[in-house]
């Protein structure tokens, strides 16, 4: 009896074993595929992320470009920035001429409000220009950073980054592949690269049409109204910003605090610069004060100019609620800019965008403070900087959730959108 005992709880213990290994086998095998189904979601959205920062020109990515891409990766991500930069309708109507095919009259509007023009007259020579003035100003800012990193670097490497880094800067894309998100902080006291950098960067952000009006200012000597407003804004906007920097850094021991005082003063003028939409950054912006840090909000959530290849609400909108303030102060009805009065139509646009624009921001804030584990200042840093494809963080977007990541995408694709296209039918 005591034999078939044993016997019994031995085979019972081998059935009971069997049964308990196919459940684990089957459970484990169920849970791996659910682990791997969710790392698929994360890779196909990381993917998204950085397609979407490189396509609306914005350089937020959960992954170093220089390290985590292959040589073949980045120049994916290079030629995705030109498509953005100089916009999908451009590149189209490029290439229809470059078939001899004639351009549509809906192909011209089209043109027209994406190159922020008045009419459709000489349309499609301005795209022509701008196709010339991009690659001309890309050749040079590839050959000065060439030149530049011959010293560092062979010169394969030199001319790979020479390319990279002009084509990424001019079109106000903040990519950058010295890897380790280092971005240009080794740069910090190097002027022959800040200055490549800085004048890559406001070309490709006062804008195409500004560039085609100093191009011809030499034969008609003139300049249009649109063109006097972007390039007042531009200079009042880095002026300011590079002496509110440099006040409020100046003794910082995490960044400006150590540079000499030339040093300290290129830095300063190149953080002023790059939240122009820009995104490249010669100091650790998560170590700026917080005075700092709020300050750059406000430049990113200004951004570039109309018709360029930066974001934000445009400095053209600035100067108009900026007129519109200094008219009410003043007891008068019209907004006057360089003797030229403003319609109401333009003020009340320029209202509308910014409001539209605070709108998108405020929301977007409070749902990442929602999803995300970090202080208040880092989201709102990180949502801004989204909305005016500018590209420069505080260290968020490494850390994003899923959640966190498909908020940023939508931010900075409508951003690059543009708060004035977001019309009803």
């Amino acid at each position: 009896m005591e034999i078939h005992q044993v016997a019994y709880e031995i085979a019972a213990a081998h059935i009971g074993a069997r049964l308990r290994s196919h459940y684990f086998d089957r459970h484990l095998f169920a849970y791996a595929s659910h682990i791997r189904s969710i790392r698929s979601i994360h890779s196909f959205i990381d993917a998204l992320f950085t397609a979407t920062s490189a396509t609306c020109v914005t350089g937020l990515v959960v992954v170093d470009t220089g390290t985590y891409y292959s040589v073949f990766g980045q120049w994916i991500v290079l030629a995705l920035i030109q498509i953005g930069g100089l916009g999908f309708m451009t590149m189209g109507t490029l290439f229809a001429l470059f078939l001899k095919r004639r351009i549509s009259l809906s192909e011209r509007l089209v043109l027209q409000e994406a190159l922020n023009q008045s009419s459709i007259e000489g349309i499609v020579r301005l795209v022509r220009k701008v196709v010339i003035y991009t690659f001309a100003i890309e050749a040079f800012g590839a050959a000065a950073f060439t030149l530049r990193f011959l010293s560092d670097m062979s010169a394969g490497q030199a001319l790979y980054f020479g390319i990279f880094h002009s084509v990424s800067f001019f079109n106000n894309a903040g990519f950058d592949i010295m890897g380790d998100f280092r971005s240009l902080t080794e740069y910090v006291g190097d002027p022959a690269v800040n200055l490549t950098a800085m004048l890559m960067i406001v070309l490709g952000g006062i804008g195409f049409v500004v560039l085609a009006d100093l191009a011809e200012y030499r034969l008609n000597r003139r300049l249009s109204l649109h063109s006097k407003v972007v390039l007042v804004m531009t200079a009042s906007l880095i002026t300011v910003g590079t002496l509110v920097l440099f006040f409020f850094e100046y003794t910082n021991a995490r960044t400006m605090g150590p540079l000499p005082f030339g040093e300290k003063l290129l830095a300063a003028l190149f953080q002023s610069v790059s939240p122009r939409t820009a995104g490249v950054n010669s100091v650790d912006i998560a170590s700026l004060r917080q005075a700092s840090q709020f300050f750059i909000i406000l430049l990113m959530f200004i951004g570039a100019s109309p018709g360029s290849t930066g974001g934000g609400i445009k400095t053209t909108t600035f100067a108009a609620l900026i007129g519109a303030v200094i008219s009410m102060i003043r007891g008068k009805e019209d907004v006057v800019m360089f003797r030229y009065r403003l319609n109401k139509e333009r003020v009340y646009k320029a209202l509308t965008v910014t409001l539209f624009a605070l709108a998108l921001v405020t929301i977007a804030t409070m749902i990442l403070a929602t999803t995300e584990d970090h202080h208040f200042l880092m989201i709102l840093f990180e949502v801004t900087s989204a909305f005016g494809t500018v590209g420069l963080t505080m260290g968020l977007t490494t850390q994003l959730t899923l959640a966190g990541k498909i908020v940023i995408i939508l931010m900075m694709f409508l951003g690059r959108l543009g708060p004035s296209h977001y019309r009803t039918p």
